[in-house]
């Protein structure tokens, strides 16, 4: 298939090798030329994706024309705050024979809405069954060093997901299917504001303890609001639930942990954003994630407290024992 790849990130980059090993033709596009042009001339994301090589055959550009016309498949591998903007450079383009795949985790401010939701809003001739996600727990690290790695394809409509499946299955990265496409998403958005939390932990260098408590505790208030939505319970305890909330909590390379990290340590959330190069897709998410819990009247103690400590200065330690010393509950 002739395939596009929006963003040339660490993911974008790892994506567009594992969519070039099978046997597609791909072109990846960066937004910026400079960008684009060093990365032509190197081969190598010594940014985004160092030592990794980037196979002569993908075409990498800047130019929107060229990621538009005749393709069979785009990914949207920028940033979701972002994605609403890319939208609007292709949707004069004819998108009508396209599959459209995000493969970014997160849930747009304001209007709340998944990724999936936001190319529905944003290019209404597209069938909502030519939409679909990729998600899971994958660092672009490893994914890049063809370290074994499962993920999950999601769409509302089965073939399109199983098409996804067939696009990116490799030997290293396997890839399940679902129709679960809310719930994959939101499992894949809300587990960064909890790995936020866990970063909070290990910043404040609280235990192994604690920071198990977070995770479970946490996939609790995923699953709560997920299913409130309208998503499937047991997507929370697959790959785009549990597995990736895991991976980001405990990983060396999760951006949403060292946020949270940084914080525990004492640090202000600004000043830790400037000092990163990528984007910690948690630190927005967690707003929107406290106005859907408050929207869909879910009890969310964790995601409120990671909320209070981004954005109204609580101190990590006393919302920590805020929140074990509220009332009894029953674990379910």
């Amino acid at each position: 298939m002739k395939i596009s790849v929006l963003g040339a990130g660490g993911w974008g980059t790892a994506l567009a090798i594992i969519l070039h090993s099978n046997g597609h033709d791909i072109t990846l596009w960066e937004y910026k030329r400079s960008y684009a042009r060093a990365l032509n001339r190197s081969r190598i994301n010594k940014v985004y994706l160092p030592d990794i090589k980037i196979p002569e055959e993908i075409k990498i550009t800047y130019n929107i024309e060229e990621i538009c016309n005749n393709k069979h498949m785009i990914v949207l591998a920028v940033p979701s705050q972002f994605i609403r903007s890319i939208l609007k450079l292709i949707k004069k383009f004819d998108l009508s024979d396209t599959t459209i795949i995000s493969v970014a985790k997160g849930i747009e401010k304001d209007t709340l809405l998944t990724v999936s939701q936001v190319i529905e809003d944003e290019l209404p001739k597209i069938n909502s069954s030519a939409i679909g996600v990729l998600s899971g727990p994958s660092h672009a690290e490893e994914v890049g060093k063809k370290i074994p790695t499962a993920v999950v394809s999601a769409s509302k409509d089965l073939e399109t997901a199983k098409i996804i499946q067939a696009a990116f299955m490799t030997s290293y990265f396997r890839v399940y299917h679902s129709t679960d496409i809310l719930g994959v998403e939101l499992g894949g958005a809300l587990k960064n504001v909890i790995a936020i939390g866990a970063g909070i932990i290990d910043g404040a260098q609280f235990g192994d303890n604690t920071k198990a408590a977070i995770m479970t505790r946490g996939i609790a208030e995923i699953s709560r609001i997920g299913t409130l939505m309208g998503a499937l319970p047991e997507t929370f305890a697959g790959l785009s639930g549990m597995g990736d909330l895991i991976v980001t909590c405990m990983s060396k390379h999760s951006r949403n942990r060292f946020v949270g990290e940084q914080i525990g340590k004492g640090k202000k959330l600004k000043e830790v954003l400037k000092s990163m190069e990528m984007v910690a897709e948690g630190v927005e998410t967690c707003k929107s994630a406290h106005q859907l819990a408050a929207k869909h009247h879910v009890e969310t103690p964790i995601i409120n407290a990671t909320y209070n400590i981004l954005y109204n200065d609580k101190d990590p330690i006393k919302a920590t024992f805020d929140l074990m010393s509220r009332d009894m509950k029953s674990e379910h």
